[in-house]
């Protein structure tokens, strides 16, 4: 097997990765290393290590396939500031990382089971310093809001898929955070009727 064969790609990342990166750069520390949780295929760390070389980037993934995809990556990029992806299941009660100066959780709250939001949050209580920040981006429902046509679409297909995904009430993840010491610090309105929010490690 060729190196190319196991490279992945999301179309959904090369049209995101942009605004997410403007978000980044207003929240981001200077320097540490930041861990994303969910890598997939690697296209956004791979982005964003470019854009911030005097952070360390720590990608993972559960998938045995989405590691290979980030290592072929990094590797076709050559990139000195992103480390070997690690297997987290998120949900796990143990990660295999100590410590993060920051983190970053892109399109997995909606694609994944509530257990795994848990674990997110719990995980992000344990790793991060006081005023680190957790960065999330999706969509999520809002208390007294109705789902615009499109999401309302897409959490019908994710349910479909899956009884256990589907958009989150954005109050509910709120709720959990403050569990594990995380406050909600803001909220911005993205392309595709998306949210980036960021909790902030008290």
């Amino acid at each position: 097997m060729s190196s190319q064969d196991v490279k992945l790609s999301s179309p959904s990342a090369l049209r995101n990765r942009g605004p997410i990166a403007e978000l980044l750069r207003q929240v981001l520390p200077d320097s540490g290393t930041v861990l994303e949780i969910a890598s997939g295929s690697g296209e956004h760390v791979i982005h964003f290590a470019r854009l911030f070389p005097n952070l360390v980037w720590q990608p993972s993934d559960p998938s045995p396939e989405a590691r290979a995809s980030v290592q072929d990556w990094v590797k076709s990029e050559s990139l000195a500031n992103v480390l070997p992806p690690l297997d987290v299941d998120a949900s796990a009660e143990i990660w295999p990382i100590a410590a993060a100066d920051a983190m970053i959780a892109i399109n997995m709250v909606h694609i994944s089971p509530w257990t795994a939001t848990q674990g997110l949050l719990g995980g992000a209580g344990k790793l991060l310093p006081s005023g680190g920040v957790l960065v999330l981006y999706g969509p999520y429902r809002r208390q007294g809001q109705p789902l615009v046509s499109s999401n309302a679409d897409f959490d019908a297909s994710l349910r479909a898929r899956n009884p256990e995904w589907g958009i989150r009430l954005l109050e509910d993840v709120e709720s959990l955070a403050k569990k594990s010491g995380l406050t909600l610090t803001s909220v911005t309105e993205m392309p595709a009727n998306n949210l980036g929010v960021v909790f902030t490690r008290q």
